[in-house]
């Protein structure tokens, strides 16, 4: 029979709502929250609204706020077959913040928004350990978020997660398509494999059509299948904010859904050409593996996946040795890609041309 409160009526619990399971989930995070921080943030986690001391930016002459938000799509479904949990966090931090300094922008500070079918504590507490591990990363704090248990709607296993994050960039500072010429390089920064777009493909092509299994040894990948599509988007914000310090920058692009050539497309002003060179580099066996398995043309590969290029960054000609040398410093992949040219009758503002190298 239902569950029912003393008086006969019906309870929250009955409907599949367990306040004590989330309370305890708070308590298990607290200790990761506390990781992820800034001088800035006022007050601790529990509040109705994280705090923020806005007194920082009186040091900008024109400071400009920069808002992002995302997910991370249905890598969550991994996750959740693997019964791993402690690494999604940073696939939703490297969504949110990359996307925010791709214009300049310092990221400050996140929030992150969990549903859940059936709150386990000790899942969501796993979840947010890999939120705050991906703030410390990209030098931002978390502020807070919100854990949303929707029995009825949502499996008990199944879960989804968000964020939002908050940056600044002093207005004359500000990356963009404006500051781009002719003559500049566009300098690529190597992915850490899929990242967090194209999971859809990726499933229906190694699962669906493939039938392959997690726990499936993958030669390509020098381990099993599971581990190669968990691993972790890597965070570029604090390698992109080091280069803008030691080298003059035009502008990002953040390699995320519809690859490099749309991604890229965004920031190349009327006019202008981007050329990228195939031959420049060649993708991990990730993207070979799927493509084989699923019989999938290079062009549905690249208007999906990002190819192995995560970041781009476009400079002056004069400033490459010394972007390159500050990357290579902080141990990032990276290297000439392609370069800007005048668009002359080319439809396209951004064109792939060669083979990948082997």
């Amino acid at each position: 029979m239902p569950e029912t409160v003393p008086g006969g009526g019906a309870s929250y619990a009955a409907a599949g709502v367990d306040i004590e399971a989330g309370d305890r989930a708070v308590e298990l995070m607290k200790k990761w929250v506390k990781k992820a921080t800034r001088p800035e943030v006022v007050g601790g986690l529990g509040g109705f609204a994280g705090l923020f001391d806005a007194s920082v930016l009186k040091r900008y002459e024109r400071p400009l706020l920069a808002s992002a938000t995302d997910g991370v799509g249905t890598k969550v479904d991994i996750a959740r077959r693997l019964g791993v949990y402690d690494t999604i966090g940073h696939d939703l931090v490297g969504m949110v913040v990359d996307d925010l300094v791709v214009c300049g922008a310092e990221p400050l500070f996140m929030t992150d928004y969990i549903c859940v079918g059936k709150v386990h504590p000790e899942r969501v507490a796993a979840i947010v350990k890999g939120i705050a591990e991906g703030c410390v990363l990209a030098g931002c704090a978390l502020v807070g978020g919100e854990t949303a248990e929707h029995p009825g709607l949502l499996g008990p296993d199944d879960f989804d997660v968000a964020g939002a994050g908050t940056g600044v960039v002093e207005a004359d500072q500000l990356l963009g398509a404006e500051r781009i010429r002719t003559g500049d390089v566009a300098i690529a920064m190597g992915s850490s494999g899929l990242h967090s777009n194209g999971y859809s493909l990726v499933r229906h092509v190694l699962f669906d059509r493939a039938g392959w299994e997690l726990d499936r040894e993958v030669a390509e990948f020098g381990r099993t299948l599971g581990e190669e599509l968990l691993e972790p988007t890597k965070i570029y914000s604090l390698d992109c904010l080091a280069l803008t310090r030691t080298a003059e920058v035009h502008a990002f692009s953040h390699i995320t859904g519809g690859g490099l050539a749309n991604n890229l497309a965004r920031i190349i002003p009327d006019g202008l050409h981007a050329g990228i060179d195939r031959t420049s580099w060649t993708p991990d066996p990730v993207f070979g593996v799927v493509g084989q398995a699923g019989s999938v043309e290079r062009s549905e590969l690249e208007k999906t996946l990002n190819m192995g290029v995560g970041m781009i960054a476009v400079v002056p000609q004069d400033a490459v040795d010394v972007a390159l040398t500050t990357l290579a410093d902080r141990g990032v992949d990276a290297w000439i890609a392609g370069e800007i040219t005048d668009r002359g009758d080319r439809r396209e503002a951004v064109t792939l041309t060669g083979d990948y190298a082997n």
